[in-house]
C-alpha cells in the first residue's frame, strides 16, 4: 500500500483519528458549504456537492450538521468566503506531496505550508511541478471485515468501479471522478455504508523510501493534516512491511 493511504494506516494504529473527529468535521463543513456556493444548493443539481455529503456521511456526521450548512447557503447566509488552492512539492527522499487547501487567508496558509515542508526536509514548488504524476479519483474505503477480497471486487465491479486495493486494514475501492456518486451509491447498496469517500491524487508510481526519510514524511504529513486550512494530502511514497512496523511502535 502507498503513499497517504500508508499514512491514514499508521494513524489509525495510533488511534489518532478518533481524537482529530471535531477537526474533520469542520473540515468537511468547510467543503460542504464551498460546494454548496460553488453551484446550486441541491445535491441532486450539483455533484461536487453531493460528493461532499457522501464525504460526510462516511465520517458519520450527523445528518442535522449536513442540513444546517446547506440551509445557511441556501439562505443567503455568505458566512466566511474560503478560496480553493492547491500546494505542490517534495518531501524527504524526492517524495511529490500535494496539498488542497480551502483558505479564507492564502498568504497565512501558504506561510503555513512552507514552513511545515521546510522544517521537514521538504520545499515547495511550482503548481504543476508534481500533479502530472497523480490521477485525480473517486476513492471508496470499507473496513476488511465488510466481506472477503472476492466479495468486494465483485461489488466495485458491478458498482462500475476501475480498482480495487486490499490490505491489512481494509479495501479502497477506486473509480472516476465523474462516477464517485453513481459508484459510491451503488457500493452501499451492496456493502453498506463506508468507512471514508472522497476524491484523491492517486499517484501513478510511488517510491520506495527508507526508515528516516519515512519519519521524517510522515512528520510532514501530520503537520499538514493539523492545519485546520489543509484538506486532503497525496504522495507517491512507499515504505516496506517493516518499516511501517517500526514506525508504527
Amino acid at each position: 500500500m502507498a503513499g497517504h493511504s500508508q499514512f491514514s494506516n499508521i494513524m489509525h494504529r495510533k488511534g489518532a483519528q478518533d481524537k482529530k473527529r471535531a477537526k474533520v468535521f469542520a473540515k468537511l463543513i468547510r467543503e460542504v458549504t464551498v460546494a454548496a456556493k460553488s453551484g446550486m444548493p441541491d445535491p441532486d443539481a450539483n455533484p461536487r456537492l453531493r460528493s461532499a455529503i457522501i464525504a460526510c456521511r462516511a465520517a458519520n456526521m450527523p445528518k442535522e450538521n449536513i442540513d444546517r450548512a446547506i440551509k445557511k447557503v441556501a439562505g443567503g447566509d455568505e458566512g466566511e468566503n474560503y478560496d480553493e488552492v492547491r500546494y505542490e512539492g517534495y518531501g524527504p527522499g524526492g517524495t511529490a506531496i500535494i496539498v488542497e487547501a480551502l483558505t479564507d487567508n492564502r498568504n497565512r496558509t501558504a506561510s503555513d505550508i512552507r514552513t511545515a515542508f521546510a522544517k521537514n526536509g521538504g520545499n515547495l514548488a511550482e503548481t504543476g511541478s508534481v500533479s502530472f504524476m497523480f490521477d485525480k479519483m473517486g476513492s471508496i474505503h470499507y473496513r476488511g471485515e465488510i466481506g472477503s477480497v472476492d466479495i468486494v471486487f465483485e461489488a466495485a465491479l458491478e458498482a462500475g468501479a476501475e480498482d480495487v486495493e486490499n490490505d491489512e486494514i481494509g479495501h479502497t475501492i477506486f473509480c472516476q471522478p465523474e462516477d464517485f456518486h453513481k459508484v459510491s451509491e451503488a457500493l452501499s447498496d451492496a456493502l453498506g455504508d463506508p468507512e471514508s469517500a472522497k476524491l484523491v491524487w492517486r499517484p501513478q508510481n510511488t517510491i520506495e523510501v527508507g526508515e528516516k526519510e519515512a519519519g521524517s514524511i510522515i512528520l510532514l504529513l501530520e503537520s499538514l493534516e493539523d492545519n485546520d486550512d489543509v484538506q486532503r494530502i497525496a504522495a507517491n511514497f512507499e515504505i516496506s512491511d517493516e518499516t511501517m512496523a517500526k514506525l508504527s511502535v
